[in-house]
């Protein structure tokens, strides 16, 4: 859900025009790959939209990830996020993003009589049965 938010976001201010003049330049550039795994890219334009990102071999083969990226709001402001891709996924980290409230007293409750119930060995098939 995350993650849907976070692309929602991202997309819309990158839709959203933010020079009524003409489009965004480029005032900031900087790519290097060493062509085995590692690489590091950093960008600016002039609309206030920043990357950054640098890449490493992962232990599976893939690139394991670090970076970041900002872009201004219509309203004002930015949202800034910085993240992490390796084995363990992507894991975005921003006060953008919005995250769930405290659960409710009941549902401690209701986990610790399900915890009751496998220790003592009943089971539920997939409608919540119990079999």
């Amino acid at each position: 859900m995350k993650l849907i938010v976070f692309a929602c976001l991202a997309a819309a201010a990158f839709a959203f025009p933010q020079n009524p003049e003409g489009d965004a330049e480029v005032v900031y550039d900087e790519r290097t790959d060493q062509g085995d795994g590692n690489f590091r890219y950093a960008f600016e334009t002039t609309n206030g939209i920043t990357a950054e990102k640098t890449g490493v071999p992962g232990s599976a083969g893939q690139s394991n990830m670090q970076g970041s990226f900002k872009f201004p709001l219509p309203e004002g402001g930015y949202v800034e996020v910085t993240y992490t891709a390796d084995e363990a996924g992507y894991r975005p980290e921003s006060d953008a993003i919005p995250t769930p409230g405290p659960l409710p007293p009941h549902v401690f409750e209701l986990l610790a009589i399900a915890e009751q119930q496998r220790a003592a060995g009943v089971k539920f098939d997939e409608q919540g049965f119990e079999i």
